[in-house]
């Protein structure tokens, strides 16, 4: 009995913990299941001429009121897309906070994309909690996510760096950490 059961706790672990590191990140496919994939280790820029225009999208933002994408135009954006239930979003949003208090004046706006949550209840308690001063849209049908899937916004956390024409210049697919970037966006705001 013991040498069955150790693996599956084993294999549940891996799945209850597969969220929690850098390496991979829960996906969301169409039909709202979670699979884990494999994490980027660092973002890479998209070459100019390989660049596809980011599709626009507009939602209820937490806390009340509404944001439209097409308030990012001319700007160097952030997108990422986070839950409250993520334990690798907890470590990197608040660094996303420390990268849009010194970057904001700069050119560069940064968006939270909140998903499969069934309230607001939390997220909002967890912009609360890591004092988070830049907007989160409350998705919470992965419908912007679904809207990115070719990039693949599918997996949270992901991260999106748009350029100032509103095309997809860069990719995450998991934990973004605060030097990478500000590296990533160093080059996107240099771009002419």
């Amino acid at each position: 009995m013991r040498s069955r059961l150790l693996p599956a706790v084993l294999g549940l672990l891996v799945l209850l913990t597969g969220c929690s590191t850098g390496s991979g990140a829960v996906a969301v496919n169409n039909g709202g299941e979670f699979r884990f994939v494999a994490g980027t280790p660092a973002g890479q820029v998209i070459a100019l001429d390989q660049r596809a225009t980011a599709p626009t999208f507009s939602g209820k933002l937490l806390g009340g009121g509404r944001f439209s994408s097409d308030s990012l135009r001319g700007n160097v954006a952030v997108l990422n897309f986070w839950g409250s239930w993520c334990a690798p979003c907890r470590v990197e949003t608040p660094e996303f906070q420390q990268v849009y208090a010194d970057m904001r004046g700069q050119g560069v706006k940064f968006v939270g994309l909140n998903v499969k949550e069934t309230s607001e209840q939390f997220p909002q308690a967890f912009v609360t909690r890591f004092g988070i001063e830049f907007p989160s849209v409350y998705d919470p049908r992965g419908e912007v996510a679904l809207a990115f899937r070719d990039y693949p916004a599918s997996a949270i956390p992901s991260t999106i760096v748009l350029d100032r024409q509103n095309r997809v210049a860069a990719v995450y697919t998991g934990t973004v950490t605060q030097q990478d970037l500000r590296r990533v966006l160093d080059r996107v705001l240099k771009e002419r």
